[in-house]
């Protein structure tokens, strides 16, 4: 049986991780073939990627053949696509490292900072407006493909390809849910003193917004697994304080105890299926002090951090082609590929994912970007209906969804007034309004240059 032959147009092709992954993916899969066209505003990001995936066709273990080529204009990149990935960086990590900072000076501790609350939703103001400009080419260039979207904010980076170009075939991949799997896998091994399941064996009915998601049945092999975790909670040292100390000694900026996920499936009945790092930006309370973080087992992760992972990556990317590191060709656990696969006809699959909401969450409004099940086959994805949210989460996680269409809208008609009124309004925010306007301004003015157009006086 020969290989499928597909073009990918890979935007922001100079990806540090995401292409990066997607590359020795299509390096292990035999049904798949063709071009990957990698279009980045950093051109020499992108070549070097190129030279990455040319490499890779060189390497023991590799059964496919691939072609990387750097298109050196966006239209170029999208002519002919089946398929088309966005990962970028809505704006230099500088930015966000200054949002950041201006929210600390405002009594805002967000870990992320890159979904929601006032930073989260500032750089969705810089998203929207890029992925306008993807929507138009890929709607005038390739309008039958099919769009996977990685970059955050998910839900504001799906929703604007949607609005501006309603036709598009949109999906956006997020790995949240399947940190949550791993989770109840573990209980169940635990619990059953047995090794734990793989994830893709946990059965989750997801329903929610995009990294504030949630679960409201979990089975494996038909058993309950709510009350395994039930239990797993009552257990004494499960649910606990954290100090200051215990947390900076884990030495991870990504690490979390699940205490907030925990805490709050006692109260709701229902487990949050994101990150904890995640979760406190959609609630008031949690941001509002770095001890607060320390006490429920959180560290914000400094942009600094992300910074210098990101200037290093390139030097790690020759060090591997170099041979100064090892190459360890194996899967990313990502279902970028699974994905593929599928639309193309090649088996079913069903997983987790951001779509269009056509009824899928019933108590949430149509056309919002919601995450659920789906089912995919060939050219197709079917969202699974997920049923509503309870009535104590459904006025939220609803304020949220609107939060993020009055985003996507102003983006799209320029207006810092729909903007603010956004950040205003979002749960995590204690500020009196005044004060909140000062703030979105200071941040407003430091993605001047990736808003052109606006009017910021």
């Amino acid at each position: 049986m020969s290989a499928t032959e597909l073009k990918i147009a890979y935007l922001g092709g100079g990806s540090r991780e995401w292409a990066r992954k997607l590359m020795f993916d299509l390096a292990l899969c035999p049904d798949l073939a063709g071009e990957v066209a990698l279009y980045d505003i950093d051109p020499q990001a992108a070549r070097l990627n190129a030279r990455l995936g040319s490499w890779l066709q060189d390497q023991p273990g590799v059964v496919s053949r691939w072609h990387y080529s750097v298109a050196e204009t966006l239209t170029g990149a999208l002519q002919g696509a089946h398929f088309v990935i966005l990962s970028i960086q809505p704006g230099p990590l500088e930015v966000m490292a200054e949002e950041i900072a201006i929210a600390e000076e405002f009594g805002l501790y967000y870990p992320v900072g890159d979904t929601t609350g006032a930073p989260g939703l500032v750089r969705g103001l810089r998203a929207a407006s890029i992925y306008a400009g993807f929507a138009r080419a890929i709607a005038d260039r390739c309008p039958r493909a099919w769009i996977i979207n990685y970059s955050n904010p998910m839900a504001i980076c799906t929703r604007t390809l949607t609005r501006v170009a309603p036709g598009l075939k949109v999906i956006g991949c997020c790995h949240e849910v399947f940190s949550t799997q791993r989770m109840l896998a573990r209980i169940v091994g635990q619990s059953l003193n047995i090794a734990p399941p793989a994830r893709e064996e946990i059965e989750v009915n997801v329903l929610g917004l995009n990294h504030f998601t949630w679960v409201d049945r979990a089975t494996w092999q038909g058993r309950d697994l709510f009350a395994l975790l039930g239990e797993h909670i009552a257990c004494p040292g499960v649910l606990r304080p954290y100090t200051r100390a215990e947390v900076e000694g884990w030495n991870d900026w990504f690490h979390c105890e699940d205490q907030v996920k925990f805490a709050l499936f006692q109260h709701y009945g229902i487990l949050p299926a994101a990150g904890d790092r995640h979760l406190v930006e959609f609630l008031p309370g949690f941001i509002l002090s770095p001890e607060t973080l320390f006490r429920w087992g959180l560290i914000r992760t400094p942009v600094r951090w992300r910074i210098a992972r990101w200037r290093s990556a390139p030097q790690r990317t020759r060090d591997l082609m170099s041979g100064r590191t090892p190459l360890a060709l194996k899967a990313s656990g990502e279902e970028g590929l699974n994905i593929l696969k599928a639309l193309i006809g090649l088996g079913d699959l069903t997983t987790n994912l951001n779509l269009s909401n056509t009824g899928q969450v019933a108590n949430l409004p149509l056309e919002r970007v919601v995450e659920t099940n789906a089912r995919l086959g060939r050219d197709q994805v079917s969202p699974l209906s997920s049923g509503a949210l309870p009535a104590g989460l459904a006025e939220l996680i609803a304020r949220h969804s609107a939060n993020q269409e009055l985003i996507v809208t102003a983006a799209l008609e320029r207006n810092k007034e729909l903007a603010f009124q956004a950040v205003f309004a979002d749960p995590s925010s204690h500020l009196p309004i005044d004060s909140a306007w000062d703030m979105f301004k200071r941040m407003l003015l430091a993605s001047r240059a990736d808003l052109p157009g606006w009017n910021f006086d």
